[in-house]
């Protein structure tokens, strides 16, 4: 999924220093803890990573729980950036940084300290058992939606279950 139309097929000199990167869009959120910190911290996590980087940063969203629905709301972030990493190996970087902040996995759609999704990875489509790219639910969800159009748009939007509370905060 690119966020630019850009042809870049004039641009010989940077066509040579991106080659090999790919352009991902990542969903992020958080519901325990300091849910504000735990974005940060992990999309600064994520920048540690050589073959890893951020190009750009949503607002940050506050979302009502899905499914279980007993749990507090969470903060939401879409990250674009560009990765040397093949999908699945990406994953395992994402699966990392949840892992460094005791993400658990006891309950479907619970409670986390931090959740990372890969949302695209450049024009790849996968189906595995371990991962799907595109998201299948991504068009379902607004708290993915709205901070990608955000992304692309430059503009802040809300609905009733997705409010924006901090622009500028990374």
């Amino acid at each position: 999924m690119k966020l630019t139309g850009r042809d870049e097929s004039n641009h010989s000199n940077e066509r040579q220093e991106t080659e090999g990167w790919q352009e991902i869009i990542l969903s992020m959120g958080s519901n325990l803890g300091d849910k504000l910190r735990m974005l940060r911290e992990s999309v600064q996590q994520l920048e540690l990573n050589p073959d890893i980087e951020i190009t750009a940063v949503s607002s940050v969203y506050e979302t009502d729980a899905l499914g279980f629905t007993e749990q507090p709301a969470f903060y939401n972030i879409v990250v674009s950036a560009k990765t040397r990493l093949e999908p699945l190996d990406l994953l395992a970087a994402c699966q990392k940084v949840e892992k460094k902040f005791h993400r658990e996995r006891k309950v479907r759609w619970g409670p986390r300290t931090i959740d990372i999704d890969i949302i695209s990875y450049d024009d790849i489509s996968m189906d595995s058992e371990e991962l799907t790219i595109p998201h299948p639910r991504m068009n379902e969800r607004e708290f993915v939606m709205l901070p990608l159009n955000e992304l692309i748009t430059g503009q802040v939007q809300a609905s009733q279950s997705v409010r924006p509370l901090y622009s500028n905060w990374y």
